[in-house]
């Protein structure tokens, strides 16, 4: 048996302060979850089991617990240093983040090391060294959108529910089509990689055709009722089926919705509106884009296909299945806070 953990007692206006940095948006990652880790050690929880909760390793929450128990609330901003002393206090570190985090400079839309160093009076390599040990990166920016699917929570709920906790005697299938798939042939040769030189292709290119979904040359009902038919067949007889598609028009014509009515034993699931990204196909199609499509010269529709139906044919020589982790309710928290139109 290790030594315990050292006991944690916080005063209010430390809880407070805490708190306010575990919950601020503008807060720092890492600053953050040091906050989280204080608050969950003053609740007598264990290292091991703050870091599960938290996804932080034991040593780390370890020595977080014992920076607060020896600095308070100064030891979750900042780590000491062997070698020369900092030039820099903890009021100006803090001053700094809170400028990058809540402020712009007068002339962009986001601080450069530059223009950081210049407002606050300290060298760019400073500014860089507390940028990275907060892990703040204002050059970039990420696109997200939030579905408005008023039904959004429960098909959620349902469509991760058929992947962690599948029926029996039932087979869960993901489909949905790959479109605009196209045959491309570079204007020059591929220039392989070699020592010091990634692998170089030109930008421009030669367009052979068009190849639409699962080796349609159209995207429609007609080619997706095709497709059902072949599933369909391949799937025995004594078992269920629950199929994830998404909201696309060709998904919901009237002679798919009878193709649907005609076979009781299939279930349809859709995913919300703008929510593809809950259909695990999706993951198969990136894998194919990465590593059949997109550095690919195909000179015809034909040589797509061929390529395509090889790269399937190698996946299913060697299966491994993607494994949905994340349970609706941990989707549903890392959301809600920023869709207040979302049912409770």
């Amino acid at each position: 048996m290790g030594k315990p953990a050292i006991a944690i007692e916080l005063t209010a206006e430390e809880r407070a302060e805490l708190e306010g940095l575990a919950n601020r948006r503008r807060t720092a990652q890492g600053l953050a979850r040091r906050a989280r880790i204080v608050l969950a050690a003053a609740t007598g929880v264990e290292n091991q089991v703050i870091a599960q909760t938290i996804g932080a390793d034991a040593n780390t929450v370890g020595k977080w617990r014992r920076r607060f128990a020896e600095h308070r609330i100064e030891g979750v901003y900042d780590e000491p240093r062997s070698g020369a002393p900092r030039r820099i206090g903890d009021e100006e570190i803090a001053q700094t983040i809170r400028l990058t985090l809540e402020t712009t400079p007068p002339d962009a839309t986001h601080w450069s090391l530059r223009s950081m160093a210049a407002a606050v009076g300290h060298a760019p390599s400073t500014i860089h060294r507390i940028w990275k040990a907060f892990c703040l990166q204002p050059h970039r920016s990420e696109a997200f959108k939030l579905s408005t699917d008023p039904l959004f929570v429960d098909k959620v709920r349902d469509i991760v529910g058929l992947y962690m906790a599948p029926p029996e005697r039932a087979v869960v299938l993901c489909i949905d089509e790959k479109s605009q798939i196209q045959a491309l042939d570079r204007t020059q040769p591929l220039l392989p990689m070699r020592p010091g030189q990634a692998e170089r292709r030109t930008h421009d290119y030669t367009r052979h055709g068009t190849v639409v979904g699962r080796c349609f040359a159209r995207h429609r009902a007609r080619e997706f009722r095709a497709f059902l038919n072949t599933v369909e067949a391949s799937v025995p007889d004594d078992l269920d089926v629950h199929i994830i598609i998404d909201n696309v028009s060709s998904h919901k014509t009237q002679a798919i919705r009878n193709w649907f009515a005609q076979r009781p034993r299939w279930q349809v699931h859709y995913t919300p509106t703008s929510a593809s990204w809950l259909n695990q196909v999706e993951r198969f199609f990136a894998n194919l884009t990465e590593k059949q499509i997109r550095r690919g010269v195909h000179r015809s529709t034909a040589e797509l296909e061929t390529a395509i139906k090889a790269y399937i044919k190698t996946v299913n020589a060697n299966p491994r299945p993607f494994v949905w982790t994340k349970s609706a309710e941990d989707i549903l928290a890392t959301i809600k806070p920023s869709a207040s139109v979302l049912p409770p």
